[in-house]
């Protein structure tokens, strides 16, 4: 488990994953040796899977979020589909759903002209893909990926 220390370093690595162990340790109120330690421990317990950069998708021409709904055939390999639609660089996100479709799909490309030829010439001739239904996001209200701890436990 990890207590209140942790979700500290934790809470400042997601905001800023360059913040220094220094400067960590001065707002805990650690020594930044310390902070080492439990950053690597976390690190080893697999709490942090990774450090990233986050891009302006927009400000790199690729301004366009939609979400497909992919619906399989009746015999198709969910763990082979599921892997086909996550090698296309253009796709975020793959979940699998229960309900009325098999997956959701999340993609950022450049504009509508994009988003045609990704579903036309590359997801839709899938063989175990039965049909696709798509939503173009005209705005975003929200859009993260970090945890809030406190507002979670609360909850």
């Amino acid at each position: 488990m990890i207590d209140d220390v942790d979700r500290a370093i934790l809470d400042a690595l997601q905001h800023n994953a360059r913040t220094s162990n220094a400067e960590m340790a001065r707002s805990i109120g650690m020594a930044p040796s310390a902070i080492f330690q439990r950053v690597r421990k976390l690190e080893e317990n697999g709490f942090i899977q990774g450090y990233t950069t986050r891009l302006n998708a927009k400000a790199l021409g690729f301004g366009l979020v939609a979400f497909i709904m992919v619906q399989t055939r009746d015999n198709a390999s969910s763990i082979d589909t599921a892997a086909i639609l996550a090698d296309f660089p253009e796709v975020l996100e793959v979940h699998r759903v229960v309900g009325e479709d098999c997956f959701i799909v999340k993609v950022r490309v450049r504009d509508t002209d994009h988003l045609a030829e990704l579903l036309e010439h590359r997801i839709q001739p899938v063989r175990s893909i039965a049909s696709t239904r798509t939503t173009i996001v005209v705005k975003t209200v929200k859009d993260r990926d970090d945890l809030q701890f406190r507002a979670l436990e609360a909850s």
